[in-house]
This record gives C-alpha cells, sequence and structure tokens, in this order.
C-alpha cells in the first residue's frame, strides 16, 4: 500500500480545487455535534480529523432514509472523508446483503461503485466507543479507498483499493511518497486502544455476550423496555441496520424508506397476529438480530461498538448496561 505525506495548509488547497469539480463531504462540529457536511469554501477550514464520531452513520450515503427506486437518473462521482472504523467495519455486513448476487441492489451498488470513501484514525473517543470489544481497531483497516491521518499539521495518506490509487493521481504530484507510516501515527493509535480498553473493562466480549442475549428469558428484557417509547431512534442511527418499506407512490413511484424492529406493528401479519406485540420482545428481537441472527447468517456482528444507539435513546437506555446485565 502506497503511502503519502502532505501539509495540513497544502492538503486544504487540494480538498479545495477537488470540490469544485466532485462533491466532498467531511465531519464538521457545531457546538457539540459533529456530522457530515458538503464541503465549501466556507466549511472547508472547519474539517474535524481524527475525531470520534460523526452523528450520521455511513450507511446513509448508500442506504438513503428514503430512496425513489424506480428513478433513472445516475449517481455521480463523491468523495465521503473522515470515515470512523466502526462505519467501515459495518460495511461488511451491508455490502453481504444488498450486493448478494441473487437480490442484488443496484442502486445501493451504484452509490458504492461512485463513491471514494477516505476513512479516519481515531485520536478522540466519545463516552460511549466500544469498537475494540468487538475486535475493531479504532483506524481504518478494511473498506476505504484511502486513510488518513492528521498529526502536527502534517497528513498522512495511506491508499487501499485501486480506486484510491486513481483518486490519489489527480494530486500525487503535490504529495510527498514515504516508506511507512510515522512513529506517532502508530503511538496515537495504541493511545486510543488504551483508553478503550480503560473505559470499556467491564463489558463483555462477543462471545459472552451471544451466550448472555441466547440465555435470558424476559426479566431484563421487560426491565429496560420500560423506558422504550418505540422511537426507533436506535435502529436509525445504528451503521449496520438495513430494514426497509418499499412504498407505492402516484405516477407509479415506488419508495424504498428506512423501518426499524422497534416500531409497533413491525412484524403483524395477515389475521392481525404480532410476534413481536410486546415492547420487550422488541427489545429483545433487536439483541438477537445484532448478536446471534446476523452472525448466524453472516458471519458477521451486527454491533460495531459505535455507541450512537446509547446516545440516541430517548428513554436514555444504555445498550453496554443492558449487555452487562444480561451478562452476570
Amino acid at each position: 500500500m502506497r503511502k503519502y505525506s502532505v501539509s495540513l495548509k497544502q492538503w486544504v488547497k487540494i480538498l479545495n480545487s477537488i470540490s469544485a469539480e466532485i462533491d466532498i463531504f467531511a465531519p464538521i462540529r457545531k457546538d457539540e455535534y459533529l456530522d457530515y457536511e458538503q464541503l465549501t469554501e466556507d466549511n472547508i477550514m472547519s474539517i474535524s480529523y481524527n475525531k470520534a464520531i460523526p452523528t450520521t452513520p455511513l450507511k446513509s450515503f448508500f442506504f438513503p432514509i428514503k430512496e425513489n427506486v424506480v428513478r433513472e437518473d445516475e449517481d455521480k462521482q463523491r468523495v465521503i472523508l473522515g470515515a470512523p472504523a466502526c462505519d467501515l467495519s459495518a460495511l461488511n455486513i451491508l455490502d453481504k446483503i444488498f450486493l448478494d448476487e441473487q437480490f442484488l441492489d443496484t442502486y445501493y451498488k451504484d452509490k458504492r461503485d461512485n463513491t471514494i470513501i477516505i476513512g479516519s484514525d481515531c485520536y478522540e473517543i466519545s463516552e460511549n466507543c466500544h469498537c475494540t470489544s468487538y475486535n475493531i481497531d479504532p483506524y481504518p483497516k478494511e473498506n476505504c479507498d484511502i486513510s488518513l491521518s492528521l498529526i502536527d499539521y502534517k497528513v498522512t495518506l495511506q491508499v487501499f483499493s485501486k480506486k484510491g490509487e486513481k483518486f490519489i493521481k489527480r494530486f500525487s504530484q503535490e504529495l510527498k511518497e514515504i516508506n511507512k507510516l510515522p512513529p506517532e501515527i502508530q503511538k496515537k493509535r495504541e493511545e486510543t486502544i488504551e483508553k478503550l480498553a480503560i473505559q470499556n473493562k467491564d463489558l463483555p466480549n462477543i462471545e459472552e455476550t451471544r451466550k448472555g442475549v441466547e440465555k435470558e428469558g424476559t426479566i431484563i428484557w421487560k426491565k429496560y423496555a420500560e423506558d422504550c417509547v418505540s422511537c426507533g431512534a436506535c435502529a436509525l442511527v445504528c451503521p449496520t441496520c438495513h430494514c426497509f418499506l418499499l412504498i407505492d407512490k402516484e405516477n407509479f413511484e415506488k419508495i424504498k424508506n428506512w423501518d426499524s424492529c422497534q416500531y409497533p406493528s413491525f412484524e403483524k401479519v395477515a389475521g392481525d397476529e404480532d410476534p413481536l406485540a410486546h415492547i420487550y420482545d422488541r427489545l429483545k428481537n433487536r439483541y438477537l438480530c445484532k448478536y446471534v441472527h446476523k452472525p448466524d447468517m453472516y458471519d458477521e456482528i451486527a454491533c460495531t461498538g459505535c455507541g450512537r444507539c446509547i446516545e440516541a435513546c430517548i428513554g436514555k437506555i444504555n445498550k453496554n448496561e443492558l449487555i452487562a446485565e444480561v451478562c452476570e
């Protein structure tokens, strides 16, 4: 994998030049919130580098909240800068689902093909980050075209794919090729891993979590469900959740719209039967899906430890506290 170095000042000039031709989205912090925005001359100096984590999961760029699936327009090329490792890992499941040859989602595929993903190391973590608990390192290792690290006003880029190589060629004359990653990057990565280990020292690992979720009956689910309002926020901000509805509209339009297993009537069928009629059943089903069903179906755990569901929960349900109690 080829590696490059460039000053932050020159990197900003490169982004300015490219953004005139291609849409670039990057994390911008406003007050306490960090989320993706399309880059302009006004906000390009406000990009937040190596910080965890954008409010919007990466999936929304490929699996939009609402999408007309009978359209004929083509997706334009774009760049997503600053994708954290937890969201990159989530693409393992989404790709297996939406790029399955037997059930290929051409709209998802077009967006994946036309998007250059620049992953980002995490040198700052949030209070709910726990990626390493699920064997995910807090820096890009897969599913991105380029990775980026910023230390002391110097940007280090590492190319992961042919698509990334082609993109780098646009401005390679302005970069300095290097043989290996600077030692400062490895030091920062180790420090982040240590922070996460300390923060999540009491959180059960994947195997323990699966056993706990499978054996638990209804007591703990009923306890935590008392605070659940079935808003579905946990599923909507989750980087791996992928349930959707197809809604027929006028003029033969068909809209693909995000759905959530936490909504009432999510599994209601003919005869008014509903196996998930109770809130606590829906809550349990969500965890079974994450830690049991998805690993069985796709050999991938469906939680990447981003912690967004904890932050988004209106009922203040802390997933990590629930898991710890289930595994006692």
